[in-house]
């Protein structure tokens, strides 16, 4: 972890910057009406976290939230499981995006590979929502049903989320490009009962015909009444599979007009369930609130990320990672929310920065491996490119290191703002990430978010500084989960995130506060494979792997290399007699492509004798992934906790390669 952090800051906002800023804003409003004076941001955070009912009060009286009904008080008590927010209050999310519904801007801006730059306004948004809301209710969706879509990134799918959110269905999705066994093992959890899906979709150049994955979905999922299908690869009169069954075309849904009308909702009803992958069993499905999702996101897209009304908010993102949601939430501010589907590197790594300059952007979001890919190409993004209004650039997913900053600021646009961010799923927000207010540092993520009381904890529970800990919250923020779908005693929630430290969120990174302030993230001190941004659980690989007639048993681990690159090796046992041939290694990747996702094949496919098991039986992967990472195996596991320890062996030998990777060295 021996990476070198300069001094001297890559940029530093002008005076004109700062006091333009929302939260400058914030603290004049705070100084005004409560009394409030901070010298500077981290006086500020040190308040929203020890003062906490006081800061989300604010943030609900400052973003003047609309409610049905007032809520008796802030929070219950600051226990974690279990924190119960603005109880009493009823409102609804949706209602909150369409109270920004203008004349003067478009509401989306939409351009994939199949189709040119468009515009929605925003009263064919209001439009096409009320019909959706109109023909859901038709259809018996009701308060409380799941309405799940299978759908990429188009206008579409955020019209069919904000209708369901109007009337109170909980939205799921996932997006086209996963497999069969992925969607069902996320969608049959919470029995849906419909389900919204394009006939296919394009990526790369490729067309990929989902038809018959649908009628599989449909088979897999017995809660599903109907199926409404948007028309994207095909014509709306191509004659449809015999096998798909209750399908409704989307024009259907939204040929008779229906006024938009908001159901009001207790501030913990769901707005949607998104999914992130254990290391074991089918993927948790996290259950957010409408009220926590709505304050949390105004916060961070405000008061962190500094967006305004008529800003042009671009994320590059599937409808499968939670990047989507926060991308949508844009709204709730008045951004023009940009949306695109297709390959960032289709017809070549330029298409992102000319739907930058296209579309006039002001923050262009992605993926560290984005940043290393354009890196990669030669591509410079500021001479080739008009990008005059890019104000901003986000990039989490996985660390960017120090190359990528530095890459930013001489290739992109020297007077940038770069907000490095580091989140999760479980919460659909970042817990350290970005200011206006503060100097960026090359590798360093600028601040601890307003209202997230982040910490690194040593394994005894200690807070440390300048030391490389787990990264704990010690405070509840009001966008945790809910709950899990079908985890009525709350077991695995809170084996996921309280079994470490009683009362204490641990989310699974690495983590090293700075004596500024600032954080470096270290990636992840669990066995989550996170590729991309695009978390996926080892259990979801290992089922179609261990499919294989040949294969005994298998480990997967990924590790984070320098340049926001991933190294994804796969280590199979075999069974007796059996070798691991080229035709067999093709065979595990075709079928993880097409079962579980096209972003998690194996780098390298590995035969060794035996995979380390705990002496219940478990696999070892996080101190594998630890031995990976540097540290030395007498700290990664005991001997004595294992029921084979002899098979360590072959991955001590194995760490130098690893390190060598991650040092930047050829193997």
């Amino acid at each position: 972890m021996g990476t070198s952090f300069t001094d001297l800051p890559l940029w530093e906002p002008s005076e004109t910057l700062k006091q333009q800023a929302t939260v400058t804003r914030y603290m004049r409003w705070l100084n005004e009406t409560r009394g409030l004076q901070f010298e500077d941001r981290e006086a500020l955070w040190r308040w929203s976290v020890d003062h906490l009912e006081d800061f989300w009060a604010s943030v609900w009286d400052f973003f003047q939230i609309q409610a049905a009904h007032p809520y008796t008080t802030v929070l219950q008590e600051r226990t974690m499981p279990g924190a119960v927010w603005f109880p009493g209050a009823e409102l609804n999310y949706a209602e909150h995006v369409f109270r920004n519904a203008t004349t003067d801007r478009p509401a989306l801006l939409f351009r994939s590979e199949r189709h040119a730059l468009q515009e929605i306004s925003w009263d064919e948004l209001t439009r096409t929502v009320g019909a959706l809301a109109r023909a859901l209710q038709a259809m018996g969706v009701q308060r409380g049903d799941r309405v799940v879509a299978y759908m990429p990134n188009i206008p579409q799918t955020v019209m069919a989320f904000l209708a369901c959110a109007s009337i109170g269905a909980i939205w799921s999705s996932c997006s086209p490009d996963f497999g069969t066994s992925s969607v069902i093992d996320r969608f049959k959890q919470i029995e849906p009962k419909v389900l919204i899906a394009v006939d296919g979709y394009q990526y790369n150049g490729k067309s990929f015909d989902r038809r018959a994955i649908l009628a599989e979905l449909q088979q897999a999922l017995p809660t599903l009444q109907h199926t409404v299908l948007v028309p994207y690869l095909f014509g709306e009169d191509e004659p449809l599979p015999a096998a798909l069954e209750h399908v409704v075309p989307w024009n259907e849904m939204v040929r008779e007009p229906g006024e938009l009308h908001f159901t009001p909702v207790p501030f913990d009803h769901p707005l949607w369930i998104l999914y992130s992958s254990g290391t074991t069993g089918l993927p948790k499905a996290i259950v957010q609130g409408h009220g926590g999702i709505l304050l949390e996101h105004l916060k961070s897209l405000a008061l962190d990320m500094d967006l305004k009304a008529g800003d042009r908010f671009f994320w590059f993102t599937t409808t499968g990672w939670m990047m989507w949601n926060f991308l949508v939430s844009g709204l709730l501010v008045g951004c023009v929310t940009l949306l695109y589907d297709g390959s960032p590197g289709y017809p070549d790594m330029g298409a992102l920065w000319k739907f930058a300059q296209d579309t006039s952007m002001t923050l262009f979001g992605a993926s560290a491996a984005y940043v290393a890919a354009c890196m990669k190409s030669g591509i410079e993004p500021g001479k080739q490119y008009d990008l005059h209004h890019l104000k901003g650039f986000g990039s989490t997913g996985s660390p960017l290191p120090p190359e990528g900053f530095r890459w930013i600021y001489e290739q992109v646009k020297p007077d940038i703002w770069l907000a490095s961010v580091s989140g999760g799923t479980d919460v659909c927000s970042a817990f350290v990430g970005g200011s206006i207010l503060l100097p960026v540092y090359a590798g360093e993520l600028q601040c601890r978010m307003l209202g997230a009381k982040v910490e690194a904890y040593d394994e005894e529970g200690k807070p440390l500084i300048d030391e490389v800990g787990e990264l704990v919250l010690t405070v509840p923020m009001p966008s945790m989960p809910l709950y899990f779908w079908n985890d009525p005693a709350r077991k695995r929630y809170h084996e996921s995130y309280f079994a470490m430290y009683p009362g204490v969120w641990r989310h699974g990174d690495w983590i090293k506060i700075t004596p500024r302030g600032s954080a470096i993230i270290y990636g992840r001190s669990d066995s989550t494979i996170n590729r991309q941004g695009i978390r996926i659980g080892s259990s979801e690989i290992y089922r179609v792997v261990e499919g294989q007639p040949e294969v005994l048993d298998s480990l997967i681990v990924g590790v984070e290399l320098p340049g926001g690159k991933y190294y994804l090796p796969l280590f199979v046992v075999l069974r007796e007699g059996e070798t691991l041939t080229e035709e067999l290694k093709a065979r595990i990747k075709t079928q993880l492509r097409r079962d579980v996702s096209p972003h998690h094949i194996p780098d390298e496919i590995i035969q060794v004798d035996a995979v380390p098991r705990t002496l219940s039986g478990k696999k070892v992967e996080v101190p594998i992934k630890k031995l990976f990472m540097g540290v030395p195996q007498e700290k990664c596991v005991s001997a004595d906790a294992l029921s084979n320890p002899q098979a360590m062996q072959f991955f001590s030998e194995f760490a130098p390669k690893v390190q060598r990777l991650r040092d930047g060295k050829a193997s």
